[in-house]
């Protein structure tokens, strides 16, 4: 994609990016929204995006918590992004890792597991999504080289307000973001 291409999809590194990481987060009671994620996600669902949640979770490899936990905490998110007018369309999680203490769980290169492409391949696929018109918004370096992999841009969040990330980094890419903040 050429950094002046329209985007038509985001996909989102979850801690780090949506929320604050103490982790392995997988507690709602424990879980802190990162500033300005649920706004952003609001917005750009307003904009006409389609939005994707890739994140590796090694604690469930770690036995620190199931797949159940993991798939209840989405839940919970996506049913706050939809209390603030967004959604997200997908969630793609790798709970493996090569250090797994439950065995069901260990591989010591996943595909899915980033810096693999695997989850954005995997969505891609069925969502009938062009990478080229996608970029994924993480918070390692590892985020980036799956993107990379899979064929679009990446772009490394640090902190702060992902609103004010999003806007700064590519909103001129997004025809409506700036309608769709509220």
């Amino acid at each position: 994609m050429s950094s002046s291409a329209q985007v038509k999809a985001v996909f989102l590194d979850r801690d780090g990016v949506l929320n604050v990481d103490h982790g392995y987060v997988h507690d709602p009671a424990e879980f802190e929204w990162m500033a300005g994620a649920r706004e952003a996600v609001a917005a750009l669902t307003r904009a006409g995006l389609r939005l994707i949640v890739v994140t590796n979770q090694s604690g469930v490899a770690r036995g620190y918590y199931d797949e159940a936990a993991v798939v209840s905490l989405h839940a919970v998110m996506q049913a706050e992004f939809q209390r603030s007018g967004g959604r997200i369309d997908a969630f793609y999680y790798c709970p493996f890792h090569q250090d797994a203490v439950v065995e069901t769980y260990r591989h010591a290169d996943h595909p899915d597991r980033k810096p693999n492409p695997g989850m954005i391949l995997r969505a891609l696929d069925e969502t009938g999504l062009v990478a080229s018109d996608c970029v994924l918004i993480g918070d390692n370096l590892s985020d980036l080289e799956a993107a990379r992999r899979a064929g679009m841009e990446g772009f490394l969040f640090s902190g702060g307000n992902l609103m004010t990330f999003i806007r700064e980094t590519f909103g001129d890419r997004i025809p409506g973001l700036d309608e769709a903040v509220s």
